[in-house]
């Protein structure tokens, strides 16, 4: 098993490859890309910056939380530090379950969690030659149970 905090280019395939199982009938993929703008500023690029350490160990538990309780076979989550572009993906979770339904449901639990937990911090550069880190949410350790989403 590879990484989770990188500074490389992400890749779907090796995470593909990592949870390969035809006992799936499911496969989730999500990828989160830098945008081009944000509460109405155009956005530029975006510079992201962790705890790597930390940041590592939520993302594996993370992964362990998807598999435990969304009765998912896999989860495997890698997000990326440094500058990107726009449209560079900064994070790739993948899901794989029996059903579409937990594979849908794990997935969001994972992102949802991560922006939660992990101690990443993104710094946002705009077109205008400012920059400005978004204002995040205070990390707590553990999620316990999913709740329902609110739509």
């Amino acid at each position: 098993m590879g990484r989770w905090i990188t500074e490389e280019p992400l890749a779907l395939e090796p995470l593909l490859q990592e949870t390969d199982d035809h006992g799936s009938g499911a496969l989730l993929v999500f990828y989160g890309t830098v945008r081009n703008t944000n509460e109405g500023r155009p956005v530029k690029s975006m510079a992201y910056e962790a705890h790597i350490s930390m940041a590592e160990k939520v993302l594996r538990e993370l992964e362990q939380e998807v598999i435990e309780k969304f009765n998912a076979r896999h989860c495997r989550i890698i997000h990326r530090i440094g500058h990107l572009a726009l449209g560079e993906p900064s994070v790739i979770i993948v899901v794989r379950s029996a059903h579409r339904a937990d594979g849908y449901a794990g997935s969001r639990y994972a992102i949802d969690e991560l922006k939660q937990r992990a101690p990443i911090w993104k710094e946002e550069h705009y077109a205008d030659g400012d920059s400005q880190y978004l204002d995040g949410v205070p990390l707590r350790k553990s999620a316990g149970k999913p709740e329902q989403a609110k739509e």
